[in-house]
C-alpha cells in the first residue's frame, strides 16, 4: 500500500480513498461487534435491577436435614489446607449426615500435611476421608468424578482449596432443595484479599461484574448460569442424570450446569451469600487463571451450543446462552482493534464519518456501558460504592486490553483443539504484602512467548502515544494510553514476578 499523508486537522473530503474504505469499513465492522457485546451488558443491566428485590427463598425446609458430602478437591495447596479443613470442620450441620472427601492430587508435601490433618479431624469424629491420586487424570473433573461411588450423601458441596465457608453455609443452602426441580444453589465468592494490591483490586471489580450481575439476572430471570465451580451444593441426582463430571473441557463447571439445565434442573443463585475466597495476588497466577477459564469456556461453546439451539428452550433462553458462551470471542476482536489502531489514527485520521458512525455507538455500548456496569455491580453491594469504584474503572479497560493476547491465545487453541494441562492457579494464603515475600517463592512463574509480545506491544503503544503528539491528534491519545497502560502493566507484573523469582533463587542457592 502506498504511503498516505496524514489528513490536514478540521479538512473532509466528499468520498474515501478506495484503501481509506477499506480501513474505515474493517473498523466499522469490527467496533460494531463489539458494541454488540457492550449492548448485552446493558441487557444484563436491565435484568439485574428488574429482579433486584426478587430473593429466594425456600419453599419450606427440610424436617430432618438430608446427608450432604462435601467434597475438597486439592493440589500442592500447602499454604491454604489447614484453613479450608478448619473452616469446613466448623461448619453447623449433624455431623451423622456430614461427610467430608479431601481429594488430593498433590505431587509435592501437600500430600503427607493433608493426610495428617484429616487423620486428625478424624480423631475429632468427623466424617473424613483422605483420597489421593497420582496419575491427575482428568484433573478435578476426574478427582470429582473418582470420588463420586464412595460419596454417602444425597446433595454433594464442592469447595476448591482457598475457599472459607462461615458456620451457617450449608444452613442457608440446603433447604432451597425441597423444591425438587432445584439441581444445584451458587453462593457467591468474596474476595478475601481484595486489598492486598492494584491488581487484585482490579480483579475484585472484573470478578463482581459477573458475580453480582450476571448471575443474579440469569438466575431471577429464568436463564442459564453457571456452577461457579466452588462454593455450591448439587443435588446428586443431578449430577448422575446429566452424565456426570467429564473432563473434555477446562471448565468442568461450566459444561456440567448446561448439561444439566439443558435436562431441565432448576439452578438458583443466592447473591447475598458469600464466602470468602483468595484472588491470584501475582500477573502471572492471574493469567493462567484466565487462560484456563477462557480456553474451556470456548471448549464448552463448540461441545454445547449446538445442543442449545436443538433444544425446546424458548428463544430468548438460547439468546442469551449464546451470547454467554460466546462472550469470550470479544478478545480475538481485541486482538484485531491491535491490527487497526495505526490506520484508525494516522490513515484514516478524524472525519464526520467515523465520528457519526463508529466512535459515538463505540463509546456508548462499548466504554459507557462497561463504566455503567462495573460502577453498578459496586453500588448494589455498598453505599458510594459505585463512586470508589469509578476511578478503576479505566484502569479495567486497560488490563482487559493488556490481556488479550494471553486470553486470545486461548481462545485460538480452543478453536484449534490444542490439548493443554489443567494449570492450577496458585493459592498462597496471603492478604498482606508482609506475608507476599515468604509464600509467594514456593510457585514458579509461568513462561510464555506471549509475555514478549505484550513487550513490544507496550512499546508499540508508546511509540503511537509520541506520534499522535507529533501530529496534534490529542483526542486519540487517552485511548491510545488505554492500550499502553493495559500491555505495560500486563508485562511489567510478569517481568516483576520472574526478577523476584531469579533474586529469591540467587539468595538461597
Amino acid at each position: 500500500m502506498r504511503p498516505v499523508p496524514a489528513p490536514v486537522s478540521g479538512t473532509t473530503s466528499r468520498m474515501l480513498p478506495w484503501d481509506h474504505f477499506i480501513w474505515f469499513a474493517s473498523y466499522i465492522l469490527l467496533f460494531t461487534a463489539l458494541s454488540g457485546f457492550g449492548a448485552h451488558r446493558i441487557k444484563v443491566l436491565y435484568h439485574f435491577w428488574k429482579h433486584r428485590n426478587d430473593v429466594p427463598t425456600p419453599p419450606r425446609t427440610f424436617t430432618e436435614l438430608p446427608p450432604i458430602t462435601i467434597q475438597l478437591p486439592i493440589f500442592n495447596e500447602y499454604d491454604v489446607i489447614e484453613n479450608l479443613l478448619r473452616c469446613v470442620s466448623a461448619l453447623d450441620y449433624p455431623k451423622d449426615r456430614l461427610q467430608i472427601q479431601v481429594l488430593d492430587d498433590s505431587t509435592d508435601e501437600t500430600a503427607a500435611f493433608a493426610k495428617k490433618l484429616s487423620s486428625e479431624y478424624a480423631a475429632k469424629g468427623l466424617d473424613i476421608a483422605y483420597l489421593h491420586r497420582t496419575n491427575r487424570k482428568g484433573f478435578k473433573a476426574g478427582a470429582l468424578d473418582e470420588a463420586m461411588p464412595l460419596a454417602k450423601g444425597e446433595f454433594i458441596c464442592i469447595f476448591d482449596a482457598d475457599f472459607q465457608p462461615a458456620p451457617d453455609y450449608l444452613q442457608k443452602l440446603i433447604h432451597h432443595f425441597t423444591n425438587e426441580t432445584v439441581g444445584m444453589v451458587q453462593a457467591r465468592w468474596g474476595h478475601a484479599n481484595q486489598h492486598f494490591s492494584l491488581l487484585t483490586r482490579l480483579q475484585a471489580l472484573f470478578l463482581d461484574g459477573h458475580l453480582v450481575l450476571e448471575q443474579t439476572a440469569r438466575s431471577r430471570h429464568g436463564e442459564f448460569l453457571n456452577f461457579n465451580g466452588t462454593a455450591g451444593i448439587w443435588r446428586r441426582d443431578a449430577i448422575e442424570q446429566s452424565g456426570g463430571w467429564q473432563h473434555d473441557t477446562l471448565t468442568e463447571d461450566l459444561d456440567l450446569s448446561y448439561r444439566a439445565q439443558l435436562r431441565g434442573w432448576k439452578f438458583i443463585y443466592l447473591k447475598d451469600v458469600v464466602v470468602p475466597a483468595e484472588l491470584p495476588p501475582d500477573m502471572d497466577g492471574f493469567k493462567s487463571q484466565q487462560h484456563r477459564w477462557t480456553k474451556g469456556s470456548i471448549q464448552v461453546c463448540k461441545k454445547i451450543l449446538g445442543d442449545v439451539w436443538r433444544s425446546k428452550a424458548p428463544l430468548s433462553i438460547k439468546l442469551e446462552a449464546t451470547a454467554h458462551l460466546t462472550s469470550n470471542f470479544a478478545y480475538l476482536l481485541t486482538l484485531c482493534t491491535l491490527v487497526l489502531m495505526y490506520p484508525a489514527n494516522f490513515v484514516m485520521g478524524s472525519s464526520w464519518h467515523k465520528a457519526v458512525f463508529v466512535d459515538v455507538p463505540v463509546f456508548f455500548f462499548a466504554s459507557f456501558s462497561v463504566v455503567v456496569f462495573y460502577m453498578t455491580a459496586q453500588g448494589s453491594q455498598a453505599r458510594w460504592g459505585w463512586l470508589k469504584a469509578l476511578p478503576y474503572v479505566p484502569m479495567l479497560l486497560a488490563l482487559g486490553i493488556g490481556m488479550s493476547i494471553n486470553n486470545g491465545k486461548a481462545v485460538l487453541e480452543a478453536l484449534l483443539n490444542q490439548e493443554s494441562d489443567f494449570v492450577r492457579t496458585p493459592k498462597y494464603g496471603i492478604a498482606t504484602q508482609a506475608q507476599a515475600a515468604v509464600k509467594k517463592s514456593r510457585y514458579k512463574a509461568g513462561k510464555s512467548i506471549a509475555l514478549w509480545l505484550e513487550v513490544l506491544l507496550a512499546g508499540y503503544f508508546g511509540w503511537m502515544i509520541v506520534l499522535a503528539g507529533q501530529r496534534g491528534q490529542w483526542g486519540s491519545i487517552p485511548f491510545l494510553l488505554l492500550f499502553f497502560g493495559g500491555f505495560t502493566f500486563v508485562a511489567g507484573g510478569s517481568l516483576l514476578k520472574r526478577f523476584s523469582m531469579e533474586r529469591f533463587q540467587t539468595a538461597t542457592a
